[in-house]
């Protein structure tokens, strides 16, 4: 967990508010709170969204997630 990535505490409190996806199909690769994460540290830093850490998962996901 980075410095700035939710808590245990945070995260209980915000799942229950994301939507939850109806398509059928593959499970997702990265889990949301991780893509979350890796949201809040771009706009938290102002880094390019191709300079996202690896730690977040694939840039591209974590902006799909975004828009």
């Amino acid at each position: 967990m980075g410095r700035g990535d939710l808590t245990d505490e945070q995260w209980a409190k915000l799942e229950p508010l994301l939507p939850i996806g109806k398509k059928p199909g593959r499970p997702p690769v990265h889990p949301r709170r991780q893509l979350i994460d890796g949201i809040r540290f771009r706009v938290r830093t102002g880094v390019q969204w191709r300079d996202v850490p690896a730690r977040y998962g694939p840039w591209q996901t974590v902006y799909g997630l975004f828009r």
